[in-house]
């Protein structure tokens, strides 16, 4: 048996044999939260009123079915599906996979993922959405098979953002075609390198010298929102875009970010040379970057925000601390890599945006590293910052400048002691400003890896099944260098493992149970709502789970009920609210059957509204 696999070993029996499951972690309100609540500092301090409660519906089974199925009072309709034209002028989506690059740039673009809602009224608002990237399957009729230079154009305007105005009317809201702000923003728009690294010879390339104009932003996953009315997308798995059937030089760093010289699945860079990594080597350089979008102004150029670093990002999770400075969570999505914090230099101004727009200009970028306390899965941890000549960041340890801290922040991360994570993916900061949480979708390399220990967050070896951490920065300031942390739940299966970390904390039971969460937000009451990207199979450990699903928690009391099952093989993924908390829109991604329209029609990722049939509040 591999070492890493027998040290975890040692400490699964060590927490079994000190905690239990039923005692190791926040209980069901019958047996549980109490006991909980009364030995973590994390969960007593958002406890709150405990008689409030939140889940205030029926919580569903399972289920395999190819379509939504929500709790009883509950329905859902289609707002947007892949393909749907977003300007009067725009053609109407054909199944047929023949639509050009042309039709593709007037419609929406494919696998919706995070989205924000920016109201304009009581009735009309702006959703801006992610399209992380495309499905050759459905999308040409040759389903890749034999690319053109139009199909790859094709595929870059069904990725990037989509922007369109939404109108309220009868009580349901629509896609407004005529709408002033509607854009489609892609892989070929251009955007303003700013920050440390613009300018940066590393991000230079024969076609743009400066190294301060790029064009596009693809594979954006999830997102964030200012309070001065932009719109924050993440770019995650930009790699997958870059090949070359050419002899290229990659340094350790490219490789980190998962770029090679072969034969991409896209086959971008056989039709355009900015995405062959031979011919132009510091084009990968130029993305993995957040990128703050105003959808008020569809003539606006898109700001690449390098002070928050180079990885791939999930989501950016922004709160305004007490005393003004703006700090922005990250989450780095793969397998042993990191959380981020980015605190502003300057403050926030109420009421004065105009100052406010260049808050994520200039900042210092942090890194966690956790330490568990007395053998539980809780502790302490420490933000370690990452700036040159900083913590061992200097010449002598391969960096010259900021800008190259930025680019390569990974390596700075890892230079400087951090702890390597099980996927970090959404973050969410609870209304109190005070708490913050997120998923930690899975690590089939933890305990196996070299350098990804079993430790208290990461408790697990071949982690399958995920968890989700919370901390509390140190007296309630998110510009400490230090916090408290703890696991909100530990996702797993006691229908087949029984009494250890792989049935789940003692909040999880057969009626729950799910894995990889994935997409998480807050409501403006304080419910958590947890979405799912994992494995579907119904088999195995994974037997009962049944599809990818949504579901609620109650922080205050660590309750957790399934609200949402998807279709055949979707993930579940972006989640935004009207502002009167009245319709939830949630993203169904990649679904594999044929859904939304039924029959024998292709299957679109699509956004659904989801409303109470009373016209309540959604979760009341």
């Amino acid at each position: 048996m591999n070492k890493f696999v027998e040290k975890e070993s040692d400490f699964s029996n060590m927490v079994n044999a000190r905690l239990s499951r039923r005692g190791f972690l926040m209980g069901t309100a019958a047996a549980g939260a109490g006991a909980f609540l009364a030995l973590n500092p994390v969960a007593k301090a958002i406890a709150g009123n405990m008689n409030n409660a939140l889940l205030n519906f029926e919580a569903i089974p399972t289920s395999t079915s190819d379509s939504i199925v929500l709790p009883k009072g509950y329905s859902w309709n289609t707002l947007m599906s892949w393909g749907d034209p977003i300007f009067a002028n725009a053609p109407k989506f054909n199944p047929n996979g023949k639509q050009d690059s042309k039709a593709q740039a007037l419609q929406f673009g494919d696998n919706t993922d995070g989205m924000s809602v920016f109201p304009l009224s009581n009735d009309r608002a702006i959703l801006a959405v992610n399209n992380e990237y495309t499905n050759y399957e459905f999308l040409f009729a040759h389903q890749g098979k034999e690319m053109t230079a139009d199909d790859v154009a094709k595929a870059q305007a069904a990725v990037g953002i989509t922007i369109v105005e939404i109108v309220r009317k009868n009580g349901q809201w629509m896609m407004d075609s005529a709408g002033k702000a509607n854009r489609r923003i892609t892989a070929n728009t251009e955007m303003e390198v700013t920050g440390p690294a613009a300018g940066h010879d590393l991000l230079k390339t024969k076609a743009d010298p400066t190294g301060k104009k790029v064009l596009g932003t693809f594979n954006n996953c999830a997102n964030g929102e200012t309070p001065w009315g932009t719109y924050l997308t993440c770019e995650e798995n930009f790699n997958d875009f870059f090949g070359s059937e050419q002899n290229a030089e990659l340094t350790s760093d490219d490789k980190r970010y998962g770029i090679k010289a072969e034969q991409s699945d896209y086959q971008w860079h056989n039709f355009d040379d900015r995405f062959d990594v031979a011919k132009n080597p510091n084009e990968p350089n130029r993305f993995g970057w957040v990128v703050e979008i105003d959808p008020n102004d569809p003539t606006s150029t898109p700001l690449k925000r390098t002070a928050l670093g180079r990885f791939k990002h999930e989501n950016a999770a922004l709160v305004v601390n007490d005393d003004g400075h703006v700090v922005v969570y990250l989450g780095d999505d793969e397998r042993g890599e990191h959380l981020y914090k980015f605190v502003s230099k300057g403050k926030y101004q109420e009421g004065n945006n105009r100052a406010n727009r260049n808050l994520l200009e200039e900042g210092t970028l942090y890194v966690a590293k956790f330490a568990m306390k007395d053998d539980k899965l809780e502790g302490d941890g420490q933000w370690l910052e990452l700036t040159y000549g900083k913590n061992g960041l200097i010449k002598e340890n391969g960096f010259n400048s900021q800008a190259e801290v930025m680019i390569f922040a990974r390596r700075a991360a890892t230079q400087v002691g951090a702890t390597t994570m099980d996927r970090p993916e959404w973050v969410a900061v609870h209304p109190d400003k005070k708490h913050v949480f997120c998923t930690l979708t899975n690590n089939k390399y933890r305990g196996v890896k070299e350098g990804q220990d079993v430790d208290g967050v990461n408790p697990r070896a071949e982690n399958h099944y995920g968890q989700i951490v919370r901390w509390e920065p140190t007296n309630g300031d998110h510009v400490s260098d230090t916090f408290q942390w703890d696991l909100y739940l530990i996702a797993g299966n006691p229908t087949v493992h029984k009494d250890n970390l792989y049935a789940g904390s003692d909040n999880i039971n057969k009626d729950n149970m799910f894995n990889s969460p994935d997409g998480i937000g807050f409501d403006k009451a304080g419910r958590l709502w947890i979405q799912t990207d994992g494995n579907y199979s119904n088999k195995g450990d994974f037997a009962g789970q049944g599809n990818n699903q949504m579901l609620c928690g109650d922080p205050n009391t660590g309750e957790v009920r399934r609200f949402l099952t998807g279709p055949i093989g979707c993930e579940i993924t972006g989640l935004t609210f009207s502002e009167d908390q009245k319709t939830m829109f949630v993203g169904v991604q990649h679904p594999s059957g044929h859904f939304p329209q039924g029959g024998n029609s292709k299957p679109r990722s699509t956004i659904v509204m989801i409303t109470k049939d009373n016209g309540g509040v959604i979760g009341s």
